[in-house]
């Protein structure tokens, strides 16, 4: 343990000495030294992570400190993330989610899904998929989805007797709570109404001639994401190797479980009713102009006035600030790094860099670096804002076909989302659900963004072609 640690603290200072150089040194040219040094901070404290020298909080602290103390961002700028909505959206789909396994009724749904489809562990992921793909296009925020796919999840990991923070079948649980993450990037990249970004980046392609509705985004992304909704479970399965595979007596013991609970309780029956109304108005917030946070704090305000959830339960739940100030923190860096034009500077560097590639080479690398660009961004939206027209006017420029392209980049923009735990807004129930390790959570997510991307250029660029021309 002593010798872990003194790695560690080796590691930070040598990362930190990293940083310290690149302050010193000019910014490249076309980039001032606000958003290169910014960049510094943000990079170093990214790295801290990945490197396991630090946890993510502690990193992010020492980063937005550093950054005001400095004088690079004024406060109002380095906290902005604090008042966002969306951040506020997941804290709050947080408890409310966690009130729906607290009152019993997690664990009924959870005995109910495994007595119809538990006789496999896989299955079981499967079935996270297979729900989740059904309501997507019903839900324009991806993450308000996650406050209904992450109950689901964290209940059948307790129905199958895994218990977070490695107490009992850690790898089942991380399996499973995983799946839910995988679930949420794939069922976004299906449909077109899936993620609040898809009908942005369909605009801007419009710009391009390329011409993007809900039927022809269905048929361009149905081969290369079907096929990745068949695989990935399956790999992932074979990757993380859960301690329980075949389960044969599953359904039946679940079905004895949920004879023993009886009718549903009170707190259950309002649970349920709250949580539904919840879903039907996230699913018509853009229909009805509601704004889902709002929706979320009606839903939470409902469960303290019942009595369902006490300001006792909330005080209780600790990992939610966490989650909320290291969220908030990266998502402000992020967006003061695409505010001070270090991104768009990127994308412009990239495209000189290409200047001679053909049109097959760049059809490959243009998706390959806009992917790898993600590890800077704690936004999707933000991500797609900056960098999909650049990258799609080089593409262009090259002689790449612009339909085939702007798909594939709107693709990626979707399935990219697990590539870091801040990589999608969607993540973080998942990534704060106590199965899964900071390092697994990075790791996993390179190792399934990178089988993404094999699958969606291998099976998805042809198929894009074959539509398109």
């Amino acid at each position: 343990m002593a010798a872990v640690a003194s790695r560690s603290r080796i590691t930070a200072l040598v990362i930190a000495a990293a940083v310290i150089v690149m302050w010193f040194v000019p910014p490249p040219e076309g980039l001032t030294a606000q958003a290169w040094r910014l960049f510094a901070l943000f990079a170093g404290a990214i790295t801290l992570v990945l490197t396991g020298a630090l946890p993510i909080l502690t990193a992010s602290v020492m980063a937005v400190a550093a950054a005001v103390l400095t004088g690079l961002l004024s406060p109002e700028q380095a906290y902005a993330g604090f008042g966002n909505s969306t951040i506020l959206l997941i804290v709050l789909a947080f408890l409310v989610a966690r009130s729906v396994v607290t009152c019993g009724l997690g664990t009924r749904i959870g005995h109910l899904v495994v007595s119809r489809f538990g006789r496999s562990t896989l299955g079981l992921s499967y079935c996270i998929l297979g729900v989740d793909s059904i309501i997507a296009p019903a839900f324009p925020s991806n993450t308000a989805r996650s406050g209904v796919i992450f109950p689901l999840a964290y209940s059948l990991a307790n129905a199958t007797g895994a218990q977070p923070g490695g107490v009992s079948r850690p790898r089942l649980g991380a399996f499973l709570i995983f799946s839910g993450m995988l679930s949420i990037s794939l069922s976004s990249t299906l449909w077109l109404t899936a993620m609040a970004g898809n009908p942005l980046g369909a605009s801007i392609a419009r710009g391009f001639g390329v011409e993007i509705g809900f039927s022809s985004w269905l048929v361009a992304a149905s081969v290369p994401t079907l096929a990745a909704i068949v695989v990935m479970p399956f790999l992932m399965y074979k990757v993380m190797k859960p301690e329980l595979t075949s389960t044969p007596e599953a359904p039946a013991a679940a079905r004895r479980e949920l004879a023993k609970l009886g009718p549903l309780s009170r707190n259950e029956k309002i649970v349920l009713v709250t949580f539904v109304g919840m879903t039907l108005l996230w699913g018509a917030a853009d229909a009805l102009n509601l704004d889902s946070t709002a929706i979320a704090f009606l839903g939470l305000a409902v469960l303290l006035v019942t009595g369902v959830v006490t300001l006792k339960d909330i005080k209780q739940q600790g990992d939610v600030l966490v989650t909320f100030i290291w969220f908030a923190i990266l998502f402000t860096l992020s967006s003061q790094l695409n505010e001070l034009g270090f991104m768009g500077f990127l994308g412009q560097r990239l495209a000189h860099r290409l200047g001679g590639f053909g049109p097959v080479a760049a059809a490959v690398t243009l998706p390959v670096a806009y992917i790898l660009l993600h590890y800077i961004f704690a936004s999707q939206t933000a991500h797609l804002l900056a960098l999909f027209g650049v990258f799609l006017e080089v593409g262009v420029t090259l002689g790449v076909p612009a339909a085939p392209l702007a798909y594939q980049l709107l693709f990626a923009t979707n399935y990219f989302s697990t590539i870091t735990p801040q990589g999608g807004s969607a993540n973080l129930l998942f990534a704060e659900s106590g199965y899964l390790s900071q390092s697994e959570l990075y790791r996993y997510g390179a190792l399934t963004t990178a089988c993404h991307t094999v699958i969606f250029l291998v099976i998805g660029m042809p198929w894009l072609y074959l539509i398109t021309r």
